[in-house]
C-alpha cells in the first residue's frame, strides 16, 4: 500500500510510452501525487510530483503532440494541493494520537488492571467500547480483595462513549473506597448511589433524560462456598455448574444508582451456592443485546449452557469471538464482562 503511488506512476508512464499518443495516458500522471497525499508525508509527496513532472517533460520529447504544458500545469497544481492535504492529514493524525493517549490514560483510571487470581478465585475480564475511537465508554467493572472477601462490581451508565466515562469513574472510585471500609454490601451500594447522585448534580446530562446506572455487586468469601449478590437493575449473572446453567435472579429488585431518592433505598442481598469449578459470568446488556443482521439478540444463556468446563480466560476469548461473528463486527453498545471460577482446593492448600 505504501508503494502504490510509485507503482501507479510506473504503470502510467509505461502505458504512455508504449501506446499511441492519441490515447494520452500521460494525462493521468497527476493522479500519482494525489494518491500519495493519502499515505505519505509532505516532502515525499512533493518529490513524487516532481518526478511525474520530469516524466511528462521526457515523454514530450518523444511525443511532441501530447499537450505537455496543460498536463504539466495539472501536475503542479495537484502536487501543491496534495502537499497541503498531506500536511492537514498529518496534523489530524497527531491530534487523534493524542486523543487516544488520553483515552488510554482514562481507561487505566476507570478500568485499572486487576489481579487474575485471588487465592482460589480466578478472574478474567473483557471490555469492548462501541465508540472505538474513544476506547472506553459507560460500562465499568472493578474487583478488590478485602477483609470481607473478594468484592466485584460491574455496571453500565446510561449512554455510551466519552459522555458516560465521568459518571462511570465516579462510581468505580467510590466502590474502591467503600469495598474496603464497609462490612455490608448494602452500605457499599448506598455509597455508590450517593457518589453517582453527586456527580450528576455537578455535571448534569444534556437533554431531558436522567443519567442513571445499573450495577451488580458481588461478594465471594475467600474460601468460596457461596456468592452474595446485590443487584441494582443489572442483568442477572449466569452460573455454570456441573448440574447445568443457573440464572441468578434477585428475589427483590434494588434501586438503580442515582435513583434511590425517587424510588426508595430498599436494597436486598441474595445468596447462592458457589462450588469448586463453578463458572460465574457477569456481563452488561451490550452482550445480551448484540444483534445479528436479522435483528435477533445474541442467545447468551443458550451459548453459555453449551460451553464446556473451561478457565475464565478461554470462556471470554470464545465469547469475544462468537459475539463479533454473530454481530458481523458491528457492536451497537459497550460491552463488559467478568468470568469468575472457584478453583478446587489442592492438597497443599492450608485449610
Amino acid at each position: 500500500m505504501r508503494l502504490s503511488p510509485v507503482i501507479l506512476t510506473i504503470v502510467i508512464a509505461s502505458l504512455a510510452y508504449n501506446t499511441p499518443p492519441e490515447m494520452a495516458f500521460s494525462r493521468l500522471l497527476p493522479a500519482a501525487p494525489a494518491l500519495a497525499a493519502a499515505m505519505w508525508p509532505v516532502l515525499p509527496t512533493v518529490l513524487l510530483g516532481t518526478v511525474c513532472l520530469i516524466l511528462m517533460i521526457g515523454l514530450s520529447l518523444v511525443f511532441p503532440d501530447l499537450g505537455t504544458w496543460w498536463t504539466a500545469a495539472g501536475i503542479i497544481a495537484v502536487t501543491v494541493a496534495a502537499a497541503y492535504g498531506s500536511h492537514v492529514r498529518l496534523q489530524r493524525e497527531r491530534t487523534l494520537f493524542q486523543v487516544r493517549l488520553v483515552a488510554d490514560a482514562a481507561q487505566q483510571v476507570v478500568l485499572s488492571p486487576m489481579p487474575r487470581v485471588l487465592g482460589r478465585i480466578e478472574i478474567e475480564s473483557l471490555y469492548l467500547a462501541a465508540a472505538a475511537e474513544a476506547r472506553i465508554g459507560g460500562d465499568f467493572y472493578e474487583v478488590v480483595d478485602t477483609p470481607h472477601g473478594v468484592r466485584m462490581l460491574i455496571g453500565d451508565v446510561r449512554g455510551k462513549g466519552l459522555p458516560a466515562v465521568g459518571a462511570a469513574a465516579a462510581i468505580v472510585n467510590a466502590f474502591r473506597e467503600a469495598a474496603y471500609g464497609e462490612t455490608d454490601l448494602v452500605e457499599v451500594a448506598r455509597r455508590l448511589d450517593a457518589s453517582s447522585t453527586r456527580y450528576n448534580a455537578a455535571f448534569p446530562p444534556e437533554g431531558p433524560m436522567e443519567r442513571f446506572a445499573t450495577a451488580l455487586l458481588v461478594q465471594i468469601p475467600h474460601e468460596g462456598r457461596r456468592i452474595d449478590i446485590l443487584n441494582c437493575g443489572h442483568p442477572p449473572p449466569l452460573l455454570l455448574t456441573r448440574g447445568g446453567l443457573r440464572t441468578l435472579e434477585s428475589a427483590a429488585p434494588s434501586p438503580l444508582l442515582s435513583l434511590a431518592d425517587l424510588i426508595g433505598d430498599q436494597y436486598s442481598i441474595d445468596s447462592f451456592v458457589f462450588a469448586p469449578d463453578d463458572l460465574l459470568l457477569l456481563y452488561t446488556d451490550g452482550i445480551a443485546e448484540a444483534r445479528a443482521r436479522d435483528g435477533e439478540f445474541f442467545p447468551l444463556a443458550a451459548w453459555m449452557d453449551r460451553q464446556p468446563p473451561t478457565p475464565p480466560r478461554e470462556l471470554l476469548t470464545a465469547l469475544h469471538r462468537d459475539l463479533l461473528r454473530y454481530s458481523r463486527g458491528r457492536l451497537d453498545d459497550d460491552i463488559a464482562a467478568l468470568a469468575v471460577r472457584l478453583r478446587a482446593p489442592l492438597a497443599a492448600d492450608p485449610p
